[in-house]
């Protein structure tokens, strides 16, 4: 399997210098009038074992029946994970509208409150032993948020980060560690029949990551488990990982398509076009999961009789199913129906893909979204 990824790498060279994000991460904080919000403590830093509950828990092979105990006991161990990653994308919203510094100063100390915090000899918080598969999602979710926050304050034009030269190397240090270990934890040479969404989000936060730091390793890494989603991918553009779960199916095709955008938009900015590769039947693999994944959006239904169950539509009644059609409009040329959902559905953000993507992707023109909650991505 290594010498499949030497060969999956070498399908497109990157641009050489350093990484660069897409144009949009590029623009400077507003200036909306008014006084900074108040700062808040950061939640408390967790620098404990990565070992949680699945709110799957009991349900099988397709893992698709929740179980309300185990959900309660997720929900109420990972909750300063949670604030954390809501709270940090929140105050990096309110400094890119108003441009205050001490709205900047508050987003900063969060940060370097966990990348400080310790734990006997670990310092750094989400950096103990993951016990588990839970654990292990939880890591690389967590990373694709704190990097890709991080993305959007330090490559803004307004440069306010400049005055914490200390915090910087601090958060990227952090960040580069916590990285490390989502490379160990999900590998593009795993057995291909394992290899499912959670993959393809531990890429998108090694993307962010590489970006956040200028680690090309993490880049490469990242590129190497998008083309194993290209070879899985089938030609009507569904992932038999994701078939599996059965009455989810359709909503974890939907998920799994939102890294996968990231990703290709992230490597669109650095010379790769991943939104051309995987071509078959005069459609690439991200085309296919986008029309696929549009389908999910208007009928799921329709993947009852593949996946052999009628399909559950929690997850894809909420803004954030849609957020991904923000930086994948921005990458290759959507459709007019593609167009028009993403337009009737702005703004569009999610937080572990680092919160309001609407301001990032559309031309000034169009205008800042507004404040619309993100919702919590599925575990």
């Amino acid at each position: 399997m290594a010498l499949i990824s030497a060969l999956l790498l070498a399908a497109a060279p990157a641009m050489a210098g350093p990484l660069q994000p897409p144009p949009g991460y590029l623009q400077p904080a507003g200036s909306k009038p008014g006084a900074a919000s108040p700062c808040p403590a950061a939640p408390k830093p967790f620098t404990g074992t990565l070992a949680f509950q699945s709110k799957y828990e009991g349900s099988g092979k397709a893992r698709d029946t929740l179980n309300p105990d185990a959900e309660k006991a997720y929900k109420a161990k990972t909750r300063p994970i949670t604030a954390m990653e809501k709270g940090l994308v929140s105050r990096v919203k309110k400094y890119q509208r108003s441009g205050n510094a001490a709205d900047l100063q508050c987003a900063v100390q969060w940060l370097s409150s966990w990348a400080t915090a310790k734990d006997g000899a670990v310092t750094g918080a989400m950096l103990g032993e993951a016990t588990n598969h839970t654990g292990k999602s939880l890591r690389k979710w967590s990373l694709g948020t704190f990097a890709s926050a991080w993305v959007r304050l330090k490559f803004s034009a307004s440069n306010g980060v400049a005055a914490y030269p200390e915090d910087r190397r601090r958060i990227e240090r952090w960040l580069s560690a916590m990285a490390d270990q989502v490379v160990t934890e999900w590998s593009p040479d795993d057995p291909i029949d394992k290899i499912n969404n959670h993959y393809y989000w531990a890429a998108w936060a090694l993307m962010a990551t590489s970006v956040a730091v200028d680690r090309r390793d993490l880049f490469d890494r990242s590129l190497l488990l998008f083309r194993v989603f290209e070879k899985q991918i089938d030609a009507d553009g569904y992932l038999p990982n994701e078939m599996k779960r059965a009455t989810r199916a359709a909503g974890y095709h939907n998920y799994a398509m939102a890294p996968l955008a990231m990703i290709a938009a992230f490597a669109k900015a650095n010379g790769v076009d991943l939104a051309s590769e995987g071509v078959v039947g005069g459609r690439s693999a991200l085309t296919r999961l986008a029309q696929l994944s549009e389908t999910a959006l208007d009928d799921p239904a329709s993947f009852a009789d593949k996946a052999g169950a009628e399909q559950d539509t929690a997850t894809l009644d909420s803004s954030s199913s849609r957020a991904w059609l923000e930086p994948y409009c921005w990458t290759v040329r959507c459709t007019p129906r593609e167009e028009a959902t993403r337009d009737a559905s702005r703004p569009l953000g999610s937080t572990r893909l680092g919160g309001d993507l609407t301001s990032i992707f559309v031309t000034a023109a169009a205008g800042a979204a507004s404040g619309n909650p993100m919702h919590e991505e599925q575990p």
